[in-house]
């Protein structure tokens, strides 16, 4: 197959192995990988079972006609129905039928190839707390004035129930129908497109959900027993079968939905690296080479080798875990591995992107966690202050505006440091209102048992950590007043906060005039420690100016070293330093500032 595609080849409907694929005659082709299963029938509608003709390697096949909007399932060994598991569309909830999608749809912005990764601002979004494809699709301009440049949607993939965090998904090729039909979120991909939004998508390819996925009882191949992750046995990325499942399914948010680029949640938790390589090569090889496609992983081991092969960037999490002690104090869990020295860990982070690069980790018992950095672009790692796991895994979900209220100004100290670093900014759904509402973990299983064992395992994950005090106070994930407290962002409380809101606005107002046109080819110069909780770090941006950032978050008056740069210009100015135009000799308690210097002429 050849390694680039031209337009035409773009127009035509994709081959995917897995899932209905429309013929020319009009019919359409069924397939399923059933290698546990003796024989596989296609039912449509309330038709008599259609035999499917096995086509070896464990695949069956049947070509049927019927129309878009059709509903059918298998039928396993004359027994067992189940929906197909690359379902483009469910009729109910995941143990309902699927259906054969209408692919008529008539894109609006068949122009947009999307933008560069160095202008990309991710504001991330849980679609169903904000009211559905439709919701999301009605915040889209308030977001584009406000300087957000992609929204990352919290994984669609059908899961059972009305209510999920989306990580409990099972059918990953389906939009959950809670959420809308799939014209509606292409249609959502449509206006985020006419006003100049990437949309990137969270996709889960290391687990299935616990509710609703039957691969195990005709495809028990796709799992692997001798390897355990934290939602059971590992997907096994040695089958080629499993391999193509999930890179077609990752082609397909990519080509069908015209994503800007996916979010891979967990890949520390896939086996299988090799398959990440494969992948990322595997969509760019079948996508438009005139298209701006993001791929970004999170991935707790701090592997940067990925960063050097296919993918554009990773989720930070030591710069969220060193800054968040250090407006907080906790120290518990995780966070105990940043309770020493953390301005030094903070000036690392934004030096070299990862804190542990290969170090010991406390929290991992001694374990050594992270690879170099060295070489790696400053844009390649995503700079968080809140996101769903650091909110939402919180015993009370419990945002950074309620955490620091006796400490806002320290807070708004790191937000303009977050905002200004070359480093690509996260923004979690709320931030910029600065909303109180809490971010809960919620779910909706119907079967009773299950939501016990997640309700018992939720309180024990507390206990476990040795936060004995806060387990008993942790909200049962599927009463549906959990998911009711998360509402966020009423308008009365947008309305109190238009100060937050105007504080975002002007900062990304400014790291889009000063800071984008020049981050392409940014590197690290330097970073120093400036006094407890204050630091200093500098960049040599793309055109050759230098970028500083001062940050003090400490209650204390920080003196500054004499400058080292002429004709140093402040591009922001804290909040008590409104109207300079020279750099001062000190920074002030809570308070951060930059400057950026021209480069040689």
């Amino acid at each position: 197959m050849s390694a680039r595609v031209n337009a035409q080849e773009l127009s035509q409907p994709y081959a995917y192995t897995f899932g209905p694929h429309p013929l020319p005659d009009g019919q359409t082709r069924f397939r399923l990988w059933a290698p546990g299963a003796a024989q596989v029938s296609l039912v449509l509608a309330s038709d008599s079972p259609i035999p499917m003709r096995d086509d070896g390697d464990g695949f069956f096949q049947a070509v049927a006609s019927c129309a878009p909007g059709a509903s059918y399932c298998f039928c396993i060994d004359g027994a067992l129905r189940v929906p197909d598991p690359a379902s483009r569309e469910q009729v109910g909830d995941v143990h309902g039928k699927s259906q054969v999608p209408d692919t008529a749809y008539r894109w609006q912005t068949s122009g947009w190839r999307g933008r560069p990764w160095t202008e990309t601002v991710l504001y991330e979004i849980h679609v169903g707390l904000l009211g559905g494809f439709r919701g999301v699709q009605e915040r889209l301009p308030d977001l584009a004035e406000l300087g957000i440049t992609a929204i990352e949607l919290m994984p669609i993939a059908d899961f059972p129930g009305p209510r999920n965090w989306g990580y409990d998904g099972v059918l990953p090729y389906a939009p959950d129908i809670a959420y809308g039909c799939p014209d509606e979120l292409k249609e959502l991909v449509d206006t985020a497109h006419s006003l100049g939004l990437q949309v990137i998508l969270d996709v889960v390819y290391n687990h299935f959900g616990p509710d609703g996925n039957y691969l195990h009882a005709y495809a028990p191949q796709f799992f692997r027993d001798d390897i355990q992750t934290p939602w059971g046995s590992a997907i096994d990325f040695r089958q080629p079968q499993v391999r193509a499942f999930f890179a077609e399914n990752a082609l397909y948010w990519l080509r069908e939905y015209r994503m800007d680029g996916l979010r891979l949640d967990a890949v520390h938790a896939i086996d299988d690296k090799s398959w990440l390589r494969e992948m990322a090569a595997y969509v760019r090889q079948h996508l438009s080479p005139d298209r701006h496609v993001h791929l970004i992983i999170e991935n707790d081991d701090n592997a940067s080798s990925l960063l050097r092969e296919g993918f554009a960037a990773q989720w930070n999490d030591d710069i969220h875990h060193v800054l968040h002690h250090m407006l907080t104090g906790e120290s518990q869990s995780y966070y105990a591995d940043y309770a020493d020295h953390p301005e030094a860990r903070l000036a690392r982070c934004l030096m070299q992107g990862f804190d542990y690069q290969g170090e010991p980790s406390r929290f991992r018992q001694g374990k050594r966690r992270g690879e170099p950095t060295q070489g790696i672009a400053p844009s390649a790692f995503v700079f968080f202050l809140q996101n769903h796991d650091q909110t939402g895994n919180r015993a009370s979900g419990e945002r950074l505006t309620t955490l620091c209220a006796d400490n806002v100004a320290a807070l708004r100290a790191a937000v303009a440091l977050q905002l200004l670093s070359p480093q690509i900014p996260l923004i979690f759904m709320g931030e910029e209102y600065g909303a109180t509402a809490p971010f809960l973990y919620f779910t909706s299983f119907s079967d009773p048992a299950l939501a016990q064992a997640v309700r018992d395992g939720r309180r024990n994950e507390f206990v476990d950590a040795g936060h004995v005090h806060e387990a008993g106070t942790v909200p049962d994930p599927n009463d549906v007043k959990t998911w009711e407290a998360s509402r966020a962002l009423p308008a009365l409380q947008q309305q109190r906060n238009q100060a937050w809101r105007v504080f975002y606005q002007n900062l990304l107002r400014i790291r889009r005039e000063e800071i984008l046109p020049c981050l392409d080819g940014a590197s690290a110069l330097d970073a120093q420690v400036l006094g407890p909780l204050a630091i200093h770090a500098s960049w040599r941006m793309g055109n050759g100016s230098v970028l500083c950032l001062y940050c003090n978050l400490s209650g204390s008056t920080v003196t500054l070293p004499a400058p080292a740069l002429e004709r140093e210009r402040i591009i922001f100015a804290g909040r008590k330093m409104h109207g300079r135009t020279s750099r001062p000799d000190t920074i002030l308690p809570q308070d951060t500032f930059a400057t950026i210097t021209p480069g040689s002429p």
